[in-house]
């Protein structure tokens, strides 16, 4: 499994000289919230602000700080522990410097090598971006100290994410963990059968186990449970006992109304059940609005049913993300 914090670990350790380029502070409608940052480095980036002329404009500025020149520099040195992985950050140009529009602020010190920089940037058309906030941009080199702070942060941010745990690697079950792989949570695919679990996204934690209710029990409060197995029978007892945790996020189960039906008597009936947990069953996955029964489809539909029952829940928990010292925007 090759996790987030793995591959900014190796972009570190491979990119030579870096700047942290970070959202300080935002007014009004903004592409990203503040603490988001990206990594730039001579010749790729990890991570991003939000893309758009904005972005372009802060890589420039932290091309600017890293061909800066200073005479009898040393390498920047790399945190303990940082591997000595094959990077593959976004190739980008390097293109000529841009000289801010009226009404941008660069604020760098006077003399001596460039360090850092802020810009002070308004998201209307002087820049071709219609967002109408203004964003407020801290770059700065990174050092050992502020290289071993992005680990940690990524560490814990890591830690905190939330699992969604897909039961079954058949044609769905493959498609969803490809769908999630690329988002913010923790996927753990389960599985009965070894064959099912191969070719998984890297980024995709897999489990082999002859009790697949059982990782339901071990699970985390908050966890998202998505049943899709090749066995109906092995379906309703994993949803059984997902539906016993009122704290799970999400308790979704592939079918169709009769596949549902029948799992409401069963669990009525034989279960223990009651009527408020079946309530919370949501079958099948991804709606029904769209008639599209292609697993891609139902893989994107019942991603972002997933993702937005986790930002319900986690709504009045939330903490914020580890902040990396910006600088708040005066005024």
């Amino acid at each position: 499994m090759n996790s987030k914090v793995q591959s900014l670990k190796a972009f570190l350790a491979d990119a030579g000289r870096v700047a942290l380029v970070e959202v300080a502070a935002t007014k009004g409608s903004t592409p990203r919230e503040k603490g988001a940052f990206m990594l730039v480095s001579a010749t790729g980036i990890f991570g991003t602000i939000g893309g758009g002329q904005l972005e372009y404009m802060a890589i420039d500025k932290a091309r600017q700080i890293l061909f800066s020149p200073l005479e009898g520099e040393m390498a920047v040195e790399q945190p303990e522990g940082v591997g000595r992985r094959s990077a593959r950050p976004e190739k980008m140009s390097s293109t000529a410097a841009a000289t801010p529009p009226d009404g941008f602020a660069a604020t760098l010190p006077s003399s001596g090598r460039v360090t850092r920089a802020t810009l002070d940037i308004p998201l209307g058309p002087e820049i071709g971006q219609c967002c109408g906030g203004r964003v407020e941009i801290s770059i700065r080199l990174v050092d050992k100290a502020l290289a071993a702070e992005l680990v940690r942060n990524a560490e814990a941010e890591e830690t905190h994410l939330p699992h969604v745990y897909i039961f079954g690697g058949g044609h769905v079950g493959q498609a969803l963990a490809s769908a999630l792989a690329l988002l913010p949570v923790h996927v753990v695919v389960v599985e009965t059968r070894a064959e099912a679990l191969e070719g998984m996204p890297e980024t995709i934690e897999t489990s082999l186990t002859p009790m697949p209710e059982a990782m339901v029990r071990e699970a985390p409060a908050g966890s998202a449970f998505v049943v899709l197995t090749h066995d109906h029978a092995l379906d309703f007892l994993i949803v059984a006992e997902a539906l016993k945790r009122d704290d799970a996020a999400y308790v979704g189960m592939i079918g169709s109304k009769t596949k549902k039906a029948t799992f409401k008597n069963w669990f009525l009936k034989s279960a223990d059940g009651g009527d408020a947990e079946f309530a919370r069953l949501v079958s099948p996955i991804g709606g029904d609005a769209v008639k599209d029964k292609r697993p891609q489809v139902i893989a994107a539909l019942a991603a972002a049913e997933i993702m937005t029952a986790l930002a319900i829940r986690a709504t009045a928990s939330a903490a914020p993300r580890p902040a990396l010292h910006g600088k708040a925007m005066a005024g």
